[in-house]
């Protein structure tokens, strides 16, 4: 006797029937599903066992669909300092206009500078529907809450450039802020060969990235050159007029530093106070990053190295890093850190093709003055 039919179309189980029976919300089971951040390990096994005792069967169709959707990201990036910034921003650009199958919904939001404003513009995107968001954090423990927000409403986040590492963000995509400031002790510590002591100028300690490069800075030249004494880190907020005053109070030190390191790419203000002191070349000077303000004085010897990092690059990866876990589900790494650039007087030609718009380094020099 052939089985009765069922005239009741069957009904498929779903993210939904899995956090009606959980008692949690629908994105804490999709991220357990597809063993992504933020979720208890007790919480996802036990999701896990619900979905398998419901009979959960991933709707493929609809996963194949999410190839033809809408992706909407916000990008919170400071508007100061542009020869960073803008590269940045470029390299997601860039990142965003190569997708193929997916059409992406750039929100480009901007703040005046790392640690002011940044933590606003995050509340009020709260309130707004994203798939993923790229931010630097300024001071990772303001931010801690919002990043844990935006993950319960199921919203991706990336760091790019800094971190908050104590967070739940998806991942982080920096320079290696430590091993930076290691290369600019060593470098240091093999054209100063008296006793003497350095400085470095850096934004604010609170940014993870700051810190990291202070730690290389300090440990390496403990190491590999005791004869150098550190004075305490001189931090500028990136301020342009603030890195100018704080250098020239430094110069009045007794004894004047030796050699100087900035740890941040606001280093015009403290090139001009080198400058108007009579000092630029005298002292030893390593900066970071590259615009057209650098090149000369990198060609002249005034600078001894800058470190390169790479922003194009930065912000390529992060967007690429996001959208490959948005739409393929692949989870990232949750910290990539890329090797920063050493450029000297003598490989200097081969970055110059890198450097940003004139408008942009106009824009840089008159923020500067």
């Amino acid at each position: 006797m052939a089985p009765p039919v069922n005239d009741e179309p069957s009904r498929s189980v779903g993210i939904k029937e899995i956090a009606a029976e959980a008692g949690i919300s629908i994105g804490t089971v999709d991220r357990a599903l597809h063993n992504r951040p933020g979720v208890n390990p007790k919480t996802r096994t036990r999701v896990l066992k619900i979905a398998e005792s419901l009979g959960y069967k991933p709707n493929l169709a609809a996963r194949n669909l999410k190839l033809n959707r809408k992706l909407r990201v916000a990008v919170h990036l400071p508007r100061r300092i542009a020869s960073f910034f803008d590269p940045l921003r470029e390299g997601i650009r860039e990142a965003a206009a190569s997708m193929h199958g997916v059409t992406v919904d750039l929100s480009f939001r901007t703040y005046p500078h790392l640690g002011e404003g940044d933590v606003k513009l995050l509340e009020e995107d709260l309130e707004r529907e994203f798939d993923g968001i790229v931010i630097t954090p300024g001071n990772p423990i303001r931010v801690e809450s919002a990043i844990r927000q935006f993950n319960e409403r199921g919203t991706a986040v990336v760091c790019v450039a800094s971190d908050a590492p104590r967070t739940n963000r998806l991942a982080s995509i920096a320079v290696d802020a430590s091993i930076s400031g290691s290369i600019a002790a060593e470098l240091l510590g093999r054209v100063l060969q008296t006793e003497g002591t350095v400085a470095t100028i850096t934004g604010d300690l609170n940014t993870f990235d700051h810190g990291e490069k202070l730690r290389g800075f300090a440990a390496t030249l403990a190491t590999l050159a005791p004869h150098l004494t550190l004075i305490p880190a001189i931090e500028s907020h990136e301020s342009p007029k603030e890195a100018y005053q704080v250098t020239l109070a430094l110069l009045k030190r007794k004894p004047r530093p030796i050699g100087i390191y900035v740890s941040t790419a606001n280093s015009i203000p403290v090139l001009r106070a080198l400058e108007e002191n009579g000092t630029c070349g005298r002292i030893r000077l390593i900066t970071t990053d590259l615009f057209a303000e650098l090149i000369p004085l990198i060609e002249s010897g005034k600078i001894l190295a800058t470190l390169y990092q790479r922003p194009f690059t930065q912000g390529k990866l992060a967007f690429e890093t996001l959208c490959r876990f948005l739409v393929e589900g692949v989870q990232p790494e949750p910290v990539t850190r890329l090797a920063p650039h050493i450029i000297l007087r003598s490989n200097l030609p081969l970055f110059l093709g890198r450097l940003p718009s004139t408008i942009e380094m106009k824009h840089d020099a008159a923020a500067s003055v």
